[in-house]
């Protein structure tokens, strides 16, 4: 099951972050097997994100987003997003009768992975920070999430767990590097200033 084991939920918002995170790795991983020209790992992915992002659209659908609509400021937010899970669902529905080489294959799948950031983008930025603000119980709908999101993964054609990608591995590198550059500049500059105090 793609995201937290359920023992591990701490609560709503970070149970569906950490499915945004999986999918997102599987979409490089994609990305990885595209450049590689793999037709049979392109398929077993696409399968894999498909199932993924099925089962997370159903719990938010079933369980977060009635939970949100209640709040004054999020309905609007809310309708938005259940449109944009349709415009998901339906390219998906495309994918899953599609199979690495057919016209529109590869096109459909960088369509989605687009639909899919921007959908992320605007529930982290919009939806999460309403529902902290709000005083829903967010650890008990976690529970929840969890609970039926374990459900829906057991049934047919749920997604298996994600590995990391050589493109996601590149990317935490990158940032691993950049922390480690920005610390050693900032030991720089602590020492230069603590340099230039003795020198007065």
């Amino acid at each position: 099951m793609l995201g937290l084991p359920s023992s591990d939920v701490t609560d709503a918002i970070d149970l569906l972050r950490r499915d945004h995170e999986a999918v997102e790795d599987l979409f490089d991983q994609l990305e990885d097997a595209r450049e590689s020209e793999n037709d049979e790992e392109m398929a077993t992915l696409v399968a894999s994100v498909c199932s993924a992002l099925t089962v997370h659209a159903q719990i938010e659908e079933e369980l977060f987003y009635p939970a949100i609509r209640q709040l004054p400021e999020a309905a609007d937010m809310v309708d938005e997003a259940a449109v944009e899970h349709q415009m998901i669902k339906d390219l998906v529905a495309q994918l899953e009768a599609m199979h690495p080489g057919d016209d529109l294959f590869e096109a459909k799948v960088t369509v989605l992975s687009e639909y899919v950031k921007h959908h992320v983008k605007e529930e982290e930025g919009e939806i999460f920070p309403e529902a902290k603000d709000s005083d829903i119980d967010l650890e008990a709908l976690g529970k929840k999430l969890a609970v039926r999101k374990t459900e829906l993964a057991g049934e047919p054609g749920a997604a298996p767990p994600a590995r990391k990608s050589a493109t996601a591995t590149k990317r935490h590198a990158r940032a691993s590097s950049r922390a480690k550059t920005s610390s050693r500049k900032s030991a720089r500059k602590k020492k230069s200033s603590q340099d230039g105090l003795r020198n007065r």
